[in-house]
């Protein structure tokens, strides 16, 4: 776009900048900037560690410091791979000083996340982000759903069949909205996954029908709103204890095949989990600075060469 505007030949013009105009040629981490890069000098008490995909799959391992805001002097850390012992390896390259001032560390619920911030940072408190966990309570609400859907779908299935037998014409029933069953439970997708107060007119229309057809469905998503307002509630982590252990009671009264997962993977992360409400901190800067990376991804339709990219990104963020 810059060259057609100057009248010059784009690739000739991408060429140059590469080449002469930015300091790829004399950067020091071109060598090995595929598989890792890393700025000490970013390195702050309070970080955030996420993976993002850059080209054909290629999953790469980044901490930002949060004190940066997702601008200059963010990326402390961009290593190739999710492998647990990889990434420790490249991070211990790292000075040993600098990574024993870091005060607290926000992850995802990834088992081998957590084992990196422990290794790589042993004096850091571990947050399992809290969204996270509320996005695995949305999609056990939503697997309850999409199973009531086929049902449906066989149930109408069924119907029609039985239609066609006896020589007469389908006609499903509709609810006071206009929506089929079929069509209820597929348009409700967005209801549950958000709070009630954020509901449209429509959907509280519809979200009344579906609790009113599937009460299971219902007492899923009061659980789910439960969990959210625990997390909104400033409280210490004691009062924050005594709230979860009543919420997992009120879990397992569902009992609900789709909420074994969620509750397994609650009590295998209850430590890191209510770090939360200690200094209510979340990855919301590493999810913020992913899609960033996205972004400029796009711009380039795909990223061709991942050296460069990585130089590009860290010209900006580093």
């Amino acid at each position: 776009t810059i060259g057609k505007m100057y009248g010059v030949d784009g690739k000739r013009l991408a060429f140059w900048y590469k080449h002469f105009i930015s300091s790829y040629e004399v950067w020091e981490q071109r060598y090995h900037a595929a598989d890792y890069v890393l700025f000490k000098e970013n390195i702050g008490e309070r970080l955030s560690m996420d993976e993002t995909c850059l080209s054909q799959g290629e999953l790469y391992t980044i901490i930002t410091n949060k004190s940066a805001h997702g601008g200059k002097g963010s990326l402390v850390a961009m290593i190739k791979g999710t492998r647990s012992e990889d990434i420790i390896y490249y991070l211990n390259h790292l000075p040993r000083t600098k990574r024993l001032k870091v005060k607290e560390i926000t992850i995802d619920l990834s088992p081998s996340m957590r084992l990196i911030a422990k290794r790589a940072f042993p004096n850091a408190t571990i947050v399992s982000d809290r969204f996270h966990v509320q996005k695995l309570m949305n999609e056990a609400i939503s697997d309850l759903r999409v199973d009531y859907r086929w049902q449906a779908i066989d149930q109408e299935n069924e119907e029609v069949a039985f239609a066609k037998e006896i020589g007469r014409k389908f006609i499903p029933h509709t609810f006071e909205n206009g929506d089929t069953r079929r069509q209820l439970l597929a348009r409700s997708r967005h209801i549950v996954m958000k709070h009630h107060s954020k509901w449209t007119d429509s959907q509280k229309r519809r979200a009344a029908i579906l609790f009113r057809e599937y009460p299971a469905i219902e007492e899923a998503y009061g659980v789910s709103m439960k969990l959210t307002e625990i997390f909104n509630t400033k409280c210490n982590r004691s009062v924050a204890l005594t709230k979860l252990a009543r919420w997992y009671d009120e879990v397992e009264k569902l009992d609900c095949k789709y909420f074994n997962s969620v509750i397994q993977t609650m009590q295998n992360n209850y430590a890191t989990i209510t770090n939360y409400f200690e200094n209510r901190s979340t990855n919301a800067s590493a999810e913020s600075f992913n899609a960033k990376v996205k972004a400029f991804r796009n711009q380039f339709r795909g990223v061709a060469d991942i050296p460069f990219f990585i130089f590009r990104l860290a010209t900006i963020f580093a």
